[in-house]
């Protein structure tokens, strides 16, 4: 048996490392293009690493674009979007996993659907309900759409349902609300399942483009996505291809501290939350 397990770890090795690789290559690509000068990037003898490397063209890039107004919106967006997502996910998922009333299966039903439901299809009469409200270019345009989350709820109620209800029932004898039951059992037992929807949450929404894009023209609102594809058009009759890559790692680039650091955690979180009754 252990031989088998032994042989099966070497084989899942042999499949992922070349994945990996895989993966990784237009990672390096964009990194070693970044730090080449554009005579030696369109020289026809290609190299991995670069004879010079050439710093100047992520100050460059931030000269050409402000994407120094982009992070604060973006970051703002992202962190603002997190947090009013933490609140209604928490609130539905108590609802669904522990309340009893009326429709609450068939509501939940419908909640689900959403996941079925492309963001595209919806575009249309999302952009007139924003344009009514004359939220235009605002940064509560970009982040209003996502302030309910269908993944989220579902993720929450699957954990709230597999905390026993004996700890539920000896906060309420100690006097506690559904709200502060809510925070204070509740969400520390289902810890695990809030970062890992918290970092799904943040990647999403920082690589988010096509909604930005439509309900932001200035920017003041603009997102650090919408902000390179803006470069990319400006420099479109002379293509800037290292100041273009330099300006995509510097949007990447806290996406890639971000999962380097929590990778594990956010790897163990999905693991430990499971899909349970």
């Amino acid at each position: 048996m252990r031989t088998m397990g032994k042989k099966i770890h070497l084989l899942s090795h042999l499949v992922l490392i070349p994945i990996s690789i895989l993966f990784l290559v237009p990672l390096l690509l964009l990194i070693s293009t970044a730090l080449k000068s554009l005579p030696e990037l369109m020289n026809v003898d290609f190299t991995w690493i670069p004879r010079k490397i050439i710093l100047t063209n992520f100050p460059e890039a931030l000269r050409v674009a402000p994407f120094g107004r982009y992070y604060i919106n973006t970051i703002l967006i992202v962190l603002g979007i997190l947090g009013v997502q933490l609140v209604t996910i928490s609130l539905a998922a108590y609802a669904f996993a522990r309340l009893t009333f009326p429709g609450r299966d068939l509501l939940f039903l419908l909640l689900l659907l959403q996941l079925m439901i492309p963001p595209q299809s919806i575009v249309v009469p999302n952009y007139i309900t924003i344009s009514s409200l004359k939220l235009l270019d605002t940064k509560l345009a970009v982040g209003i759409i996502y302030f309910a989350s269908a993944f989220g709820t579902f993720l929450m109620r699957q954990a709230f349902r597999a905390i026993p209800r004996d700890m539920e029932d000896a906060a309420k004898m100690d006097g506690c609300s559904a709200l502060q039951t809510i925070y204070y059992v509740f969400v520390p037992l289902t810890r695990p399942s809030l970062i890992a929807f918290s970092l799904a949450s943040i990647i999403f929404h920082w690589n988010e483009f096509f909604w930005p894009l439509i309900v932001t023209d200035t920017i003041k609102a603009r997102t650090l996505t919408v902000g390179l594809a803006m470069l990319t058009q400006a420099t479109e009759s002379s293509p800037e291809w290292t100041l273009t890559m330099a300006a995509t790692l510097i949007v990447v680039f806290p996406l890639l501290v971000t999962f380097l650091i929590f990778q594990r955690k956010f790897i163990q979180s999905f693991m430990l939350t499971g899909i349970k009754g």
